[in-house]
């Protein structure tokens, strides 16, 4: 093996598979057996961290960077002077078994640029995965990302071998792909989602009778899109995502805000990359949308089309519908205990119950985890002392923000106001 060759391929395909972000991996449990390599567990591989605070890792690379695409988006696309590069099989599976072994990773994520055609790329991929499972016998978690326009065949038997599938959508509308990638089809994205989906749905059927069935993509199906690079308003990305869910039953969405990498006409300038913020923003609505109970209509609408930037999305919906509030945490049930801003799913379930032995007051609340910078304009609970309710949004608003700004310039510093605005997760 000529080490100094492996190690300029993986600087190359490894440095090519930043720009996808679409690696967090949840909900398979392979469980080691026959004395086999590695384990993958719920808990999240490349670069993620637990709830106890472990950090775990994936070795994150391209099979290829030779693209026979030229998505005018992409870093790999034909036309770009990059340097190129591409990993055969073997060498593929003999780096996730001495990185693990290591212990360096804990399973392995693996993408690709198109070469050839979609079947012959989705056939090494698999392949990679076919080798690691029967002949290095190994147990941790593998991430294969589907190749659009791949036969129902080979999606099939990826499933099989791979704990999470994914086809990056790409781009969040059938317009903006036809602008930026001519050449794709958006019908090649749907196809590999719809079998993937089917054979998840038949498998667990199959296994409730048999339990010797094997698991197919214990861990489901997830996409990314590329937000900022056509234009798309922040309504369009959540119906977007909205759909997939609801269709496909994603296990996540993905967001990445577009890099600027062309001087392409059709692309923003150079000078203008995505705000964090906006990824942040987008991210937030769709934990509102998965895990509150939201629906888009509520969040975004024809007059407000994008997200607010200084506000996270439930306090925005909130500020906007202060005629639902105050909410009595003592009696209201769970939909509306969720859509108190400051108040968790977690904090949701602990009102619930607590409040079946006594009533609650802010102590009670303070002690489950209230946030009551936010939380005490919009509810009431066994307490005097509660804010008056004559506040306007607009005062509501200035008086959060700025308890947030005396919080954190208090923690960190003046400097980090930026930093302010982007770190408050919604709760």
């Amino acid at each position: 093996m000529n080490f100094d060759r492996i190690k300029e391929k993986l600087a190359i395909l490894a440095d090519a598979a930043k720009y996808d972000v679409s690696c967090a991996s949840s909900g398979s449990k392979r469980k080691n057996s026959s004395k086999g390599l590695g384990d993958s567990s719920g808990m999240g591989i490349c670069h993620s961290y637990t709830e106890d605070g472990r950090c775990v890792s994936l070795l994150k690379i391209l099979l290829t960077n030779h693209c026979i695409f030229d998505c005018a988006y992409c870093v790999t696309r034909r036309s770009n002077d990059v340097k190129r590069a591409a990993f055969k099989i073997q060498e593929v599976v003999d780096l996730t078994i001495h990185f693990y072994r290591r212990n360096y990773i804990e399973g392995l994520f693996l993408s690709s640029g198109i070469f050839k055609n979609a079947d012959y790329t989705m056939e090494r991929l698999v392949q990679v995965a076919k080798k690691l499972r029967l002949e290095e016998n190994f147990n941790g978690y593998i991430h294969l990302k589907s190749i659009p326009g791949a036969s129902d065949e080979l999606m099939r038997e990826a499933g099989l071998y791979a704990d999470r599938l994914s086809v990056n959508i790409e781009i969040p509308t059938k317009e903006g792909l036809k602008l930026l990638a001519p050449e794709k089809n958006r019908e090649d994205f749907l196809k590999p989602m719809k079998k993937v989906q089917n054979e998840i749905t038949l498998y667990k059927e199959e296994r409730k009778l048999l339990k010797s069935v094997p698991k197919f993509a214990p861990a489901g199906q997830s996409t990314q899109m590329i937000i900022g690079a056509s234009g798309e308003s922040d309504a369009q990305i959540m119906y977007t995502s909205a759909y997939f869910y609801k269709k496909f039953q994603m296990k996540r969405v993905y967001y990445s805000g577009y890099v600027p990498i062309s001087m392409d006409p059709r692309l923003p300038s150079l000078g203008s990359q995505v705000p964090m913020l906006r990824e942040n923003r987008l991210y937030q609505a769709d934990w509102l949308l998965r895990f509150y109970g939201f629906e888009v209509t509520e969040l975004l609408s024809p007059e407000h089309p994008n997200l607010d930037a200084d506000v996270d999305p439930k306090l925005g919906w909130a500020l906007r519908n202060l005629d639902q509030f105050p909410i009595d945490v003592n009696v209201a049930d769970a939909r509306m205990l969720a859509r108190i801003p400051g108040v968790g799913m977690k904090s949701v379930q602990k009102i619930l119950k607590a409040r079946r032995f006594r009533k609650l007051n802010w102590d009670h609340l303070k002690a489950i985890g209230i946030a009551r910078n936010r939380a005490q304009y919009f509810l009431i609970c066994d307490s005097r002392d509660f804010l008056k309710r004559d506040l306007t949004s607009a005062q509501i608003r200035g008086l959060i923000s700025k308890g947030s700004q005396s919080k954190f310039r208090g923690l960190y510093g003046p400097q980090l106001s930026l930093f302010e605005s982007s770190a408050i997760a919604t709760t």
